[in-house]
């Protein structure tokens, strides 16, 4: 290390970082692998997976994926054990998987609908901490970030189902990081605003006119690219972010400050 320079974020940690294979977690992959991890990327899609993959190891990083579904637990149980198996350990888990909807009134939505968005976003996480938590407690130490939302803060019309899978994550979150402090496990959320991930771009597709009541509303006026929401992720993963527990951070261009 020369004089004046810091040492990566995350050297010598291993990572999973769930929903891998685009948008926030594919930019994930690539900053936690800058900052000296070692990652295992965990996604259902498996030619992205694996084409990133590849990319990272072109660049001389250490990267595997598994494909895996969150909500099936014994799938993100085999991804967990396959990154101890290959790295040795697991220091830092982003459970960053999850599914948006097609905004609708409630009165008008399915049960299915509700079922599908709460299995993903939320017993997706339950089921990674599950998981994570006993391979980090075995190991002595941790990181967990849950991604949230600006949806898990606030409110917003014709997406009730997203609304409450993103506070559920929240509550999760603290819930856990009560009860693991004293096991040198931390705990928290992200809730980033309007990214620009595929996600987005299919809800903006189909609403268009949406995009500029957000915008207006957002005093950074302007939607956050993937990259932007993984830098903090990394950041909060580090030993930089050592107090920060319990907690979930905005990355929102300022949108929930009114």
């Amino acid at each position: 290390m020369t004089a004046g320079t810091q040492p990566k974020l995350l050297e010598g940690r291993s990572a999973l970082i769930t929903g891998a294979s685009s948008g926030i977690g594919a930019a994930a992959a690539r900053i936690f692998c800058r900052e000296g991890a070692a990652v295992t990327l965990v996604a259902r899609r498996e030619k992205q997976l694996a084409d990133l993959t590849d990319e990272l190891q072109t660049q001389g990083h250490h990267a595997q994926y598994v494909i895996a579904d969150v909500t099936h637990t014994e799938q993100i149980a085999h991804a967990v054990q396959q990154a101890i198996t290959t790295y040795g350990h697991l220091d830092t888990a982003f459970n960053n998987a999850g599914i948006g909807a097609t905004p609708a009134p409630l009165h008008l939505l399915p049960d299915n609908t509700y079922d599908t968005i709460m299995n993903t976003n939320v017993r997706g996480i339950w089921n990674s901490m599950r998981h994570e938590i006993p391979a980090m407690l075995t190991h002595g130490h941790g990181t967990i970030i849950n991604n949230s939302s600006t949806a898990g803060l606030v409110a917003t019309p014709v997406t009730a189902p997203y609304i409450a899978s993103k506070h559920a994550v929240i509550g999760l979150t603290k819930a856990a990081a009560y009860e693991y402090a004293t096991h040198n496990i931390r705990i928290n959320a992200i809730a980033p605003g309007t990214t620009q991930t595929e996600m987005i771009t299919n809800w903006l597709q189909q609403n268009p006119t949406i995009e500029t009541t957000l915008l207006n509303h957002t005093p950074l006026p302007r939607h956050a690219h993937p990259n932007e929401i993984a830098e903090a992720a990394a950041w909060l993963s580090s030993n930089r972010a050592s107090y920060i527990h319990g907690t979930t951070l905005s990355i929102d261009g300022g949108w929930t400050t009114h």
